[in-house]
């Protein structure tokens, strides 16, 4: 059985790895060890044509599309397109190619496949996840920002078409291993309600918990986070990810995102999603049942190992990320996230008690603030730049100004709208000061 596999951001850090699990699969696959195989059928990148063009040559592929960093809304990437000189070799070598902001979307209407693995950093992974949930596909759903902004939206459009949202985050891929185990129900795949699930299958869920590292200032002072410099954001002790993800670890914004996702994907309420600092990155997630125990989740911090999960499902095979061993359970930590230190936890809590357009005015404006805050060379707050501990309160002012908006987020057009007023606030801010 081969999967016809479509991978959007197949040059960043999923992607790549998502590639190396393709290429195991399909050595498994070819001796025998593994009934299924992966054909590539497109990649999409952002602004990588050489690395774009070097994984088609790889694995055969003859659909590419080349989004640019236009086709990005986060102010890190300063809008540079992509090479137009090795997308010209590509032409040359009969790959049709796409370029441009709807690239990405294209690629999807297009060519047809089986899986979708959405991987593009930030709201610009929207337009292309929809697409592919739109056409029934299925998604393995890397791409968080995609259900912060537009979860009701996306859901609405899987609960019409049939498409599974198979999650790739590490959190989310182990919850969903965990209430598979919690509810008995191997029939159970993404959006789910298990807020309004009942009968023999629910099987007395009380409460879910996903789990942080706490990142690089986990044992830090207050005072001394709001003065982190960006290469001491970037200096993440347990994972490494794209520079966006990375900050957002720092301030446990990515954990808050991660809060709303979960939302979407197993339709639990913001009082039924905990979150606890875990610094061994071992225990991933954890189903709480009502009587009492806990399933827990575990895997070595490796991303290979949910993006096998995402793109495998719902079979299990040998996998190609590290192995845990009982050593690794020898010394475990949890403790409650400090919200007075990482205030970004509690804005998106917030956000999501909101609910409309409030989650992607929170993401846009946060990703508004990252991006101004990793151009700064000291994160000093020169020129207009905000400090590292001013990202919540950007963000804080952008949710005040949502509050009385009445943004929603039912359609694309309320989703842009929304998005513009969180990233309208963060620059009107840091204009003030940079003036």
């Amino acid at each position: 059985m081969r999967t016809r596999l479509l991978i959007l951001g197949s040059t960043g850090s999923i992607g790549t790895q998502a590639l190396d699990v393709v290429a195991h699969v399909n050595r498994m696959h070819e001796a025998g060890a593994s009934p299924i195989g992966f054909d590539v059928v497109g990649l999409a990148a952002g602004r990588n044509a050489e690395l774009l063009g070097a994984q088609a040559r790889q694995f055969g592929v003859r659909d590419v599309a080349c989004v640019g960093d236009a086709g990005s809304k986060d102010g890190a990437d300063g809008g540079r397109a992509c090479d137009s000189g090795a997308l010209a070799g590509l032409r040359r070598e009969g790959v049709r190619v796409r370029d441009g902001a709807d690239a990405a979307a294209a690629l999807v209407r297009e060519v047809e496949c089986d899986v979708v693995l959405a991987a593009i950093v930030g709201i610009a992974g929207l337009s292309s996840t929809l697409e592919a949930v739109e056409r029934g596909r299925t998604v393995a759903l890397a791409n968080k920002e995609t259900l912060v902004a537009g979860g009701e939206l996306v859901t609405t459009a899987c609960a019409r078409t049939g498409a599974k949202l198979l999650p790739v985050d590490s959190e989310h891929a182990a919850l969903f291993q965990a209430l598979l185990a919690a509810t008995r129900d191997p029939g159970l795949a993404p959006p789910m309600n298990l807020e309004g699930r009942t009968g023999e299958g629910a099987c007395g869920l009380d409460r879910v918990t996903l789990t942080a590292s706490g990142g690089p200032f986990r044992t830090w002072s207050k005072e001394q986070i709001a003065r982190a410099t960006p290469q001491e954001a970037l200096n993440h002790p347990t994972w490494r990810m794209g520079a966006k993800v990375t900050i957002d670890s720092a301030s446990l914004m990515n954990k808050g995102l991660e809060v709303i996702e979960a939302h979407w994907l197993f339709g639990l309420s913001a009082e039924r999603i905990g979150v606890l600092v875990h610094p061994q990155s071992i225990v991933h997630a954890m189903a709480h049942l009502r009587d009492g125990s806990v399933v827990m989740a575990c895997a070595k911090p490796d991303m290979r190992t949910p993006i096998q999960q995402a793109l495998t499902w719902p079979m299990c095979l040998d996998g190609c990320g590290r192995t845990l061993g009982a050593a690794d359970l020898s010394r475990l930590e949890f403790s409650p996230p400090d919200l007075e230190r990482f205030p970004c936890l509690g804005l998106a809590y917030r956000a999501l008690t909101m609910g409309g357009g409030a989650g992607a005015v929170l993401n846009a404006a946060n990703e508004e603030a990252v991006g101004a805050f990793l151009k700064g060379a000291d994160g000093r707050g020169a020129n207009g730049s905000p400090r590292f501990g001013e990202i919540a309160e950007l963000v804080s002012a952008a949710l005040d100004r949502a509050a009385g908006a009445n943004v929603g987020a039912g359609t694309l057009e309320e989703i842009d709208a929304a998005d513009r007023l969180g990233r309208e606030v963060v620059r009107e801010m840091l204009g003030v000061r940079a003036r």
